[in-house]
C-alpha cells in the first residue's frame, strides 16, 4: 500500500521559517520524481514544488522561488520542504504527492499557518 506521512508543519510568525517532511512507503521512492501541493481554506489545489528522482532538478511556483527548497533523502525516503521567509498567505495544508503510473498519491497534509 502507498502511504505518504507529512510532518512539521505548526505555527510560525511572518518572516519564520519551517521544515516539512513526507516519509513515504509501499513503493520505489527513488523511482519517481515528487511533489508538494498545498489548499489555503476556501481555495483550490496549488502546486508548490516538484523534485526529480535524483534530486538533480527541481522546479517552483512562481510565489515560492527564493524562499521554498525541495529536497529529497532517498535513503530515508523521505521527501523536504525547507520554507523561509513565511508570509500569510503561505498559511495552508501542505501535502506530498507522487504520480504512479496513471494515478496520483498523496498523504493526509500537515497544517501551516503564518500569523502574528
Amino acid at each position: 500500500e502507498v502511504q505518504l506521512v507529512e510532518s512539521g508543519g505548526g505555527l510560525v510568525q511572518p518572516g519564520g521559517s519551517l521544515r516539512l517532511s513526507c516519509a513515504v512507503s509501499g513503493f520505489s521512492f527513488d523511482w519517481y520524481a515528487m511533489s508538494w501541493v498545498r489548499q489555503a481554506p476556501g481555495k483550490g489545489l496549488e502546486w508548490v514544488s516538484r523534485i526529480a528522482r535524483n534530486g538533480g532538478s527541481t522546479y517552483y511556483a512562481e510565489s515560492m522561488k527564493g524562499r521554498f527548497t525541495i529536497s529529497r533523502d532517498n535513503a530515508k525516503n523521505t521527501l523536504y520542504l525547507q520554507m523561509n521567509s513565511l508570509k500569510p498567505e503561505d498559511t495552508a495544508v501542505y501535502t506530498c504527492s507522487a504520480r504512479i503510473l496513471r494515478r496520483h498519491y498523496w498523504g493526509q497534509g500537515t497544517q501551516v499557518t503564518v500569523y502574528s
